[in-house]
Formats: C-alpha cells, sequence, structure tokens
C-alpha cells in the first residue's frame, strides 16, 4: 500500500493532533533545557549541582563515594535502556500480528479502521520508544566518558590540571544527563501517544496531559523548591 493511500485513512482531527503532539514535544523539551535564570527548571538546577560536584570532587579523598554515585547512574540509564529494547520488541510483534490489532482496535474503539491505521499508531509509539533509547545508550556512554575524565584527575588539588580537568567531567556529565532526561520525556510522550489508540481528541487531552506533568515537575515541585533553598 502506497503512503498516500494509507494517508487517507487519517482525517484532519488525526493530523491536527500529531502536529499538537510535535509541537508539545519540542516545545516542552526546548523550554525546560533553555529556561530563563529567573525561572530555572529542575534539570537547569542540577546542572549547576553537577558542576559543584566536579569542584568537590578535586579535594575529597579517597574518592569512592564519587565512583558509586556515577555508577548509579549508568546503572539507571541501563535499566531504562533494556526496558526499551523490551518495549520496542514486544511494539513490533503486535505490529506484526494483524489479527491482534483488529482486535485491539474492536476493544477500545468502535470505528471499523483497517489494520493499517492501528499498525501506523503503534508506530509513532514506537517511535518515541525507539527515540528514548537511543537516549539512554548515548547517555551511558557519556556517563563512562565522564569516570574516564574524573579518574584522569590528579589526586593533589594543587595541581594546575585538577581544576580544569574537573570542570571537563563535569560538563561531559551534564550532556551525559540532559540526554538521560531527553530519553524520560520521549518515554512520558509514549505513554501519552497511547491515547491516540482511542481516537484523535484524546490524544490532544493526553499531550496537554504530559505537558502539565512535566511543566510541574520541572518549574513547580517540591523537589524543585528544595533545590532552590525553598523548602515548604
Amino acid at each position: 500500500m502506497e503512503l498516500m493511500d494509507r494517508l487517507q485513512f487519517f482525517g484532519p482531527l488525526d493530523l491536527a493532533a500529531l502536529a499538537v503532539l510535535a509541537i508539545a514535544y519540542l516545545g516542552t523539551g526546548w523550554l525546560i533545557e533553555n529556561a530563563s535564570a529567573a525561572r530555572p527548571s529542575v534539570s537547569v538546577l542540577m546542572a549547576d549541582y553537577r558542576r559543584e560536584w566536579m569542584r568537590q570532587f578535586v579535594t575529597r579523598q579517597p574518592r569512592i563515594f564519587d565512583a558509586t554515585i556515577l555508577g548509579n547512574l549508568r546503572q539507571g540509564t541501563t535499566f531504562f535502556a533494556s526496558g526499551c529494547m523490551i518495549a520496542i520488541g514486544a511494539g513490533l510483534a503486535l505490529v506484526g500480528n494483524t489479527e491482534r490489532l483488529l482486535g485491539l482496535a474492536q476493544d477500545l474503539s468502535l470505528e471499523n479502521a483497517p489494520s493499517v491505521v492501528w499498525e501506523v499508531k503503534l508506530l509513532v509509539i514506537l517511535l518515541f520508544v525507539a527515540n528514548a533509547f537511543l537516549k539512554f545508550v548515548w547517555s551511558h556512554r557519556l556517563f563512562g566518558y565522564c569516570s574516564v575524565i574524573m579518574a584522569a584527575v590528579p589526586n593533589e588539588p594543587d595541581d594546575p590540571v585538577a581544576l580544569p580537568r574537573a570542570a571537563q567531567a563535569g560538563e561531559i556529565n551534564i550532556t551525559a544527563a540532559r540526554s538521560f532526561n531527553r530519553g524520560l520525556r520521549s518515554l512520558y510522550f509514549a505513554l501519552g501517544t497511547l491515547a491516540w489508540l482511542l481516537g484523535p481528541v484524546p490524544l490532544v487531552f493526553s499531550t496537554l496531559g504530559t505537558v502539565l506533568v512535566l511543566w510541574r515537575r520541572e518549574f513547580s515541585s517540591d523537589s524543585r523548591a528544595v533545590l532552590m533553598g525553598q523548602p515548604d
């Protein structure tokens, strides 16, 4: 079936809902990562703490504590990457089973749409999951780079190389965390996109709900208040 033949099964509401989804995903990520200094996001605040971590790392002896933290961060990326791989495999198996797709469609909606409609909807969900997987894998690798750079920081705090190299480790750590956060946001939107199985209107509401959840956690959460030094 040609691409244009497949698109005819999707109405203007579906295309509008997809546009809202794309704008929400890209816009939310941009706002979080480029938040103003007057109202920083949790991600921006944590970047400053990561830089401070590396400054304290230079004078900490021994440095086992820092290695343990970095190991825990890498374990987190591994867990989510593995979960994404399982989800991708399960999703592709469902896409390849037309009979199960049609049965799912009958349970969720009264639409008498062909299986290709449900396949496309699932593929959009899997696109978010696949993007999350790639972000988690890259984050895992960057945390590995960070560990190597940290190991290259001289033990003597007075060494002229110590602080600049620790600063390099801090920036790599921040980049790894940014990739990890992007992976998490992709998973949030993948879950929100599940509502498209019910129709375009539920997808719009689910997308707006996802944006609201992300906005609250980044700009209006208790954890942000603690990071700002303003606990309730």
